[in-house]
């Protein structure tokens, strides 16, 4: 099974809104793998999964050189950054394994450089960037759980 979502922005403001809106459709156990170039918003996206989860928008920050981010909301928020590691041991050695495994919400930006690692039911975002303000978020899902998730994204524009 396969399927997908393309969703376009218009501002930061709307990359934080859709963040919030797909946070709202999130359960526990839920791995998201999101890429995009420099600057595209993985950032600004987290930023409104976490609102969604009662988590402080200022709290969230890029993990760039912590490599892993946690913040406690309704349920917890892991927030990696995998550009710096060199291999998926390196990834397994910061206890990732435990954590992936975990009933709290994963979000991996630069997640396709540990794609093997990731969990089948993984919810893969890539941002591409159309212009200075917009974005497009190409959604995609293997499983019928994320398919269900997205589905859910799609016919509700302020979340689940």
């Amino acid at each position: 099974m396969s399927c997908h979502l393309n969703i376009k922005t218009q501002s930061e403001a709307e990359t934080d809104q859709l963040g919030m809106a797909l946070g709202k459709c999130l359960k526990a156990g839920t791995v998201i793998s999101l890429n995009g170039n420099l600057g595209a918003g993985k950032t600004r996206f987290v930023q409104g999964i976490a609102a969604a989860w009662g988590i402080e928008r200022e709290e969230v920050t890029s993990p760039t050189f912590t490599l892993i981010q946690e913040y406690a909301g309704k349920l917890p928020l892991y927030h990696f950054d995998t550009y710096r590691l060199r291999d998926c041991d390196e990834f397994e050695e910061l206890g990732a394994a435990e954590i992936l495994e975990s009933p709290a919400i994963c979000v991996l930006e630069w997640g396709d450089r540990m794609a093997e690692f990731l969990p089948d039911s993984t919810l893969r975002i890539e941002i591409k960037i159309l212009s200075e303000t917009d974005r497009e978020f190409l959604m995609s899902a293997q499983t019928v759980e994320t398919c269900q998730l997205l589905d859910q994204l799609k016919q509700s524009s302020s979340g689940c």
